[in-house]
């Protein structure tokens, strides 16, 4: 299985409203809950109304598109990192799955999973 890395920073942020995301950019997640609004974004876009922000993010993806009946890969990858003592921030897409994890952990991630046979491209 491949692992793309992503040439940006990002950042986890707590938003007030989604006026000022750039849905334009080509990495823009939010999620909504009752009790949230989350952005994950490139660092250089995070909105001025962010009430909070943890930055300082890298990410890689999954190349490919992911069938539902696929079992387990987010799962073997979490593990493999949290074996590494590494924390992750899990996105997933209709397609795929991304991870982030903080940027002085990203050698250590892509070593852990190439070690697993992971390809990283």
């Amino acid at each position: 299985m491949n692992i793309r890395v992503i040439g940006n920073q990002f950042s986890v942020c707590k938003i007030k409203d989604i006026k000022d995301v750039d849905f334009e950019d080509d990495y823009c997640f939010v999620g909504k809950t009752d009790e949230e609004l989350s952005l994950v974004c490139k660092t250089e876009l995070v909105p001025q109304n962010a009430e909070e922000r943890d930055d300082g993010w890298r990410a890689f993806r999954i190349e490919g598109i992911l069938d539902f009946s696929l079992i387990g890969i987010l799962a073997k990858i979490s593990g493999i990192l949290a074996d590494a003592k590494i924390g992750i921030f899990a996105i997933s897409t209709y397609n795929t799955d991304y991870i982030l994890v903080k940027e002085d952990n990203l050698k250590k991630a892509l070593d852990a999973l190439s070690e697993e046979g992971y390809q990283i491209i």
